[in-house]
């Protein structure tokens, strides 16, 4: 992946960590509501932003109604997945500013 000039890896991380964090709400919505009749499922859609870096998201419903439970266990790996995802963003956030800090003392 490269990173284009206008962009840097805390804006990049941060909108991974946004990403992150609507995907576990997603989650957490379809696990609270896994016993509501004639419920649809919610899912985060991301689409990549090649031009500054990131993603960008958009939360949309399934089209169809699935029986309670039927993918119960896809919404429990997803929540841990979100959190490793936001932590490794929050990662790459913390390394920049260590770096950039780090820069800092060099030039000063």
């Amino acid at each position: 992946m490269s990173v284009t000039p206008g962009s840097s890896a805390t804006a990049i991380g941060l909108g991974g960590m946004r990403a992150a964090q609507q995907q576990l709400d997603s989650h957490a919505h379809n696990v609270a509501n896994v016993q509501t009749p004639e419920f649809r499922r919610q899912v985060t859609v991301q689409t990549a932003r090649p031009d500054s870096g990131g993603v960008d998201t958009q939360q949309a419903r399934e089209t169809g109604v699935s029986a309670p439970f039927d993918r119960l266990a896809d919404d429990l790996v997803g929540q841990r997945m979100s959190l490793y995802s936001f932590a490794a963003n929050l990662r790459t956030v913390q390394t920049e500013h260590r770096m950039l800090g780090a820069l800092l003392d060099v030039r000063a």
